[in-house]
């Protein structure tokens, strides 16, 4: 028997903060589990861009260089479609702050605040270390990391909420509703965090 695993940006969003809330609340019993945060925190707030800044292609997603190919492409300069590659994290964040959100009548940038801009900066610093994380040892205070999730779970917020350019219509309606709740109930979870771990973390 065949079993699948089926994925779209839609759920891959939604399922990283879900994975982000399930490490959160683990966090007062196991420090470790911050390490989980950071990485499904990073995937949540690019799955995010990614659906702010989709509109009806990949033009806006991918590397300047694709983006390039990409409208030769459609212009039919005699350029094939590029292989696409999604932008690097720290570019989709720049673009979301400028006139590509602008794609329908309500559309708009994110306006960041500069401890929001810090803080998407410091959460894609700490995912490197771990996914690329060399032979060393590592310690990360993280007794700040609730203000860092705050801050990016408002972008996410904006994003999803604001921006005019994610829909949740339809049968996406009960998937925006989800996606309200986890924000509430992870900014909650983030609000609750003392340091008070156990010796065995």
């Amino acid at each position: 028997m065949e079993l699948w695993l089926r994925t779209d940006e839609r759920k891959e969003a939604i399922k990283a903060l879900e994975m982000v809330l399930e490490q959160i609340s683990q966090v007062k019993s196991d420090v470790y589990r911050w390490k989980w945060v950071i990485i499904a925190l990073h995937n949540a707030l690019q799955g995010f861009m990614v659906l702010a800044l989709r509109g009806s292609s990949n033009f806006h997603l991918v590397k300047a260089d694709d983006a390039d190919k990409y409208l030769a492409a459609i212009r039919g300069e005699g350029e094939p479609f590029p292989g696409e590659k999604l932008d690097y994290f720290l570019e989709l964040y720049k673009k979301i702050k400028s006139k590509r959100m602008k794609m329908y009548v309500h559309s708009q940038p994110f306006k960041p605040s500069a401890n929001q801009t810090r803080h998407v900066k410091k959460l894609h610093e700490f995912r490197n270390e771990f996914i690329h994380f060399l032979p060393k040892g590592f310690s990360l205070e993280v007794s700040g990391m609730p203000v860092v999730v705050k801050d990016c779970l408002s972008v996410i917020s904006f994003l999803a909420f604001e921006s005019g350019n994610v829909f949740w219509v339809e049968a996406d309606e009960k998937a925006g509703e989800k996606v309200k709740i986890l924000i509430e109930q992870i900014s909650e979870e983030s609000s609750s965090i003392e340091p008070d771990y156990s010796p065995n973390s």
